[in-house]
């Protein structure tokens, strides 16, 4: 069924002949007639029997106008829909590793989609990157900077680091690092100035997080994700000189774009909301 051929019904049934239809919908009378037929033959029913001149809508006709004038209601609905919107509407692809998305961006969002009825967000959430070139998210957040490529670089914040060690244990901990291939980050930097082997190897912080918590083992975390640990007399938390870099990537045509423009804005808020707590 095309909408455009079911609001003739209405239009034939309202002005009761296809000249008063033609004239409402501004469109050739010759044209409604063949699209009415058209919908009779799709339905087999006749919609309308000629009487004195008028057209009058058979019972059938007037079961499909009860479902047409359910479809224009809707309609109208669709196109009022942003006036009952307040500020900028959209569906935005945020991009980031699990914890960031868990610990940093899902604690905030509720109180920012209340905010802002017209916008969803779509967390998409992976330890590896996601590929900007394919355009498979409108928004990244990074915590190494990339290379350039075709979208916008802006950094967010610094994330301070601390490393864990237990009080008391019987010999060295366990020292806990990250891959090879992150050798770069100030975690890796600082672990390898502990001149002891790593015997554990993850880059999925919350699997530090809870060997940290055994209270056999030793190593570095964000502050996101281990505040719970800091005020455990149990570890010996340092913080670390060097902090980690948080970057967002966002894509080249959405930089000036209302929903997107809000959207970083947050971002950004979160990260400093989470420095100052």
């Amino acid at each position: 069924m095309n909408w455009d051929d079911l609001r003739i019904i209405a239009a034939v049934r309202d002005e009761g002949t296809y000249a008063g239809a033609s004239a409402r919908l501004r469109i050739d009378e010759t044209t409604v007639g063949r699209r009415l037929s058209r919908i009779e033959r799709a339905l087999g029913l006749r919609l309308f029997e000629a009487a004195d001149g008028v057209r009058r809508p058979t019972r059938q006709c007037e079961a499909v106008l009860a479902h047409v004038e359910a479809m224009a209601a809707h309609a109208t609905e669709i196109g009022r829909l942003s006036e009952s919107l307040a500020g900028p509407v959209g569906r935005l692809r945020i991009a980031s590793t699990n914890t960031v998305a868990e610990e940093v961006l899902a604690p905030r969002a509720s109180d920012f989609l209340r905010a802002n009825p017209g916008l969803t967000l779509q967390f998409l959430t992976s330890s590896e990157n996601v590929n900007f070139s394919r355009w498979e998210a409108d928004l990244a957040i990074r915590l190494r900077k990339p290379d350039k490529g075709d979208f916008a670089i802006s950094r967010l914040g610094d994330i301070s680091i601390y490393y864990f060690e237990p009080v008391t244990t019987e010999g060295e901990p366990v020292l806990c690092a990250y891959p090879d291939e992150l050798g770069d980050i100030p975690e890796m930097q600082f672990l390898r100035t502990r001149q002891a082997r790593a015997r554990c190897v993850t880059d999925n912080v919350r699997v530090i997080r809870n060997l940290i918590r055994s209270y056999q083992v030793a190593g570095v975390l964000p502050e996101y994700v281990c505040a719970d640990l800091l005020g455990d007399r149990r570890l010996r938390a340092t913080l670390l000189p060097k902090r980690r870099d948080v970057w967002l990537l966002v894509q080249n045509h959405l930089k000036r774009d209302a929903a997107t423009r809000v959207t970083i804005d947050w971002v950004r808020t979160c990260f400093q909301d989470m420095s100052c707590s």
